[in-house]
């Protein structure tokens, strides 16, 4: 709180604010992207079959799962601050084990502390983001987690290309432990979530952290008076799922959204990259590593171009989008490889369909589910529905990571991607259906609207 008072002339401290708060998420995309070009170094190493590489690459998922499921009451009883700081640990501890593993075993329980991690922080950060945000940029603050997990995904592919030359798997692992520090010093700086230190009884705080976020206190005293009216009602968690409908429904629209986002393909390509590239003609190592690179790239460019759009567009209308663009991408690589045809042209629209993919994942359901789920669930039910719907994220990410490898080598890799590009377009008619459009609403109002009796897609606006 000193630091806050010593530099509460600094406009730059609320996008700072936010900008270590989502660091976590880079920490996060560093350990997903780093076993994409690790991995091979890996089985070659320890002599591994595909079963057991699928396990490497989801058993961080596995550990995420365990995160996700007591991250609320972590979350709850020390309060945001405290369980991000706890999260670094676990990727420091995590990193520097997985860099020492000595066999595959050891790898996927150093992958399983790491995920431990993410479990955590996935749920916390962006809980964080939403809660210490006004609701006109709540959503692209929010949207500043999917692009440090971009970022982190970037950066590990860049590490990897490097570390690729001398064949260290080992330095591939162990530099995400840098971030992790870093994060862990710059966490102390950060004020706690104003609605906690309220749910806690702690006005002065809350109300001083708020002013100094908005400065304008009109807006300030709506805002307290706001969050004091929906803290009148006790936090029950799984006694409200039993017995109240309305929220049954927005947790079932939080799991739905965290499937539909897994289910789209993205980590098929993020996962397995130079094993696609290697499918689709690029033979060469090098190769794949610069078109693993340009996915990266592509990546980050797109999650930017998301947050400036995310509230301006609208969360429904580009969820809607980004679906379709999902689709036709995906229906496209699966026609490409049913012709089996391998020339330069070709080799080209594989890649320009890939970079389409990712570009309408990253403008969507990438940072949108993440969104629209610290959006809608309600104060008092708000711990339980988003660790239930970030379970559900981990749980459908490592359903992904442990099947793919096994499914192209059961029905080929023609009807694997037909079968994502047809689930994009039932997502599509999911969204239209089933999700509200929460831009520029309050959080108070979406809850009011919600426990009112209104129809999922009607809580917004």
């Amino acid at each position: 709180m000193n630091l806050i008072k010593k530099i509460k002339n600094n406009e730059l401290f609320y996008f700072y604010i936010c900008l270590i708060a989502a660091l976590s998420g880079l920490l996060f995309g560093l350990n997903i992207g780093v076993i994409t070009v690790a991995l091979p170094f890996i089985s070659k190493d320890f002599n591994i079959s595909n079963i057991k590489q699928e396990w490497i690459v989801s058993s961080m998922m596995l550990g995420a799962t365990f995160g996700a499921l007591f991250s609320g009451l972590l979350s709850s009883y020390f309060g945001r601050k405290k369980s991000l700081i706890i999260s670094s640990l676990f990727f420091f501890i995590g990193s520097i084990l997985a860099s020492l593993s000595f066999n595959s075993d050891i790898l996927i329980i150093s992958r399983i502390i790491l995920g431990i991690s993410v479990g955590i922080s996935s749920y916390t950060a962006p809980l964080y983001l939403s809660e210490i945000s006004c609701k006109n940029n709540r959503g692209s603050m929010v949207s500043l987690y999917q692009l440090m997990i971009t970022i982190g995904i970037l950066l590990s592919y860049i590490s990897d290309t490097i570390f690729s030359y001398i064949g260290s798997w080992r330095c591939m692992l162990g530099i995400t432990s840098i971030p992790a520090i870093l994060l862990f010093i710059g966490l102390f700086f950060l004020p706690e979530s104003p609605r906690w230190l309220l749910s806690k009884g702690n006005l002065v705080n809350a109300k001083y952290i708020l002013f100094f976020l908005r400065k304008n206190k009109r807006k300030v005293m709506s805002e307290l008076y706001s969050i004091k009216k929906s803290l009148k009602i006790k936090q029950t968690g799984i006694s409200l799922f039993i017995s109240n409908k309305n929220f049954r429904k927005v947790v079932f629209l939080g799991i739905l959204l965290q499937i539909m986002q897994q289910f789209t393909g993205i980590n098929v390509i993020i996962y397995y990259a130079p094993k696609i590239f290697d499918m689709i003609g690029f033979n060469k190592s090098s190769d794949q590593m610069y078109c693993t690179i340009c996915i990266g790239i592509i990546n980050v460019l797109s999650t930017l171009v998301a947050i400036m759009l995310v509230d301006k567009w609208g969360r429904k209308p580009t969820l809607i989008l980004g679906f379709f663009v999902m689709f036709v991408t995906m229906s496209s690589l699966s026609i490409l490889l049913y012709l089996n045809i391998i020339n330069l042209i070709v080799k080209c629209l594989y890649i320009l369909f890939i970079l389409i993919f990712i570009s309408g994942f990253a403008i969507s359901a990438g940072p949108l589910a993440w969104v629209l789920c610290s959006e809608i669930q309600p104060l008092k039910g708000r711990d339980f529905g988003i660790t239930i719907s970030t379970t559900t994220n981990f749980i459908a990410n490592m359903i992904v990571g442990l099947t793919f490898l096994s499914i192209i080598n059961i029905i080929g890799n023609i009807y694997t991607f037909f079968i994502y590009s047809i689930l994009n377009l039932f997502f599509v008619i999911l969204t239209i259906f089933f999700v509200p459009e929460t831009n520029g609403v309050s959080l108070e109002n979406i809850e009011n609207k919600l426990f009112s009796g209104k129809k999922l897609r009607e809580i917004g606006k």
